[in-house]
């Protein structure tokens, strides 16, 4: 389920990336290309800014693993606490990893797409 989800991102930034494409080569006139390309541009900016924040957040999930298993062999409760809490913590992880990989894409077809427009303001 993990790679339909990362093949469902590629395709749906693909589709977007493309959309970019087509619709900035359509335009024929130099104005029009502008505004829609700085449009597009504001737009690939807030998302991958919001991408790059998303980090933050996946990085206190990770300092919350730690101080989680820490927190769980000083406790030492039992072995059926103990048990559920790793598949607990082995489920966090997994999650968090599928985030940042799926963030990774996201800001890579982002760069693409502000590569594409910054491309198509510069020429004329």
């Amino acid at each position: 389920m993990t790679l339909l989800s990362y093949a469902y991102r590629i395709a749906s930034n693909f589709v977007f990336l493309g959309l970019v494409y087509f619709s900035l080569n359509f335009l024929e006139r130099y104005e029009q290309r502008a505004t829609v390309a700085i449009l597009v541009l504001v737009y690939a900016a807030m998302h991958a800014f919001s991408a790059l924040r998303s980090f933050y957040f996946f990085q206190r999930i990770e300092r919350l693993e730690g101080e989680t298993r820490r927190l769980a062999t000083a406790a030492g409760e039992g072995p059926n606490s103990a048990a559920s809490r790793k598949q607990i913590i082995g489920d966090v992880t997994e999650l968090r990893h599928a985030g940042e990989i799926k963030a990774y894409i996201d800001l890579f077809f982002l760069a693409l797409v502000i590569l594409l427009c910054i491309a198509k303001i510069v020429t004329s």
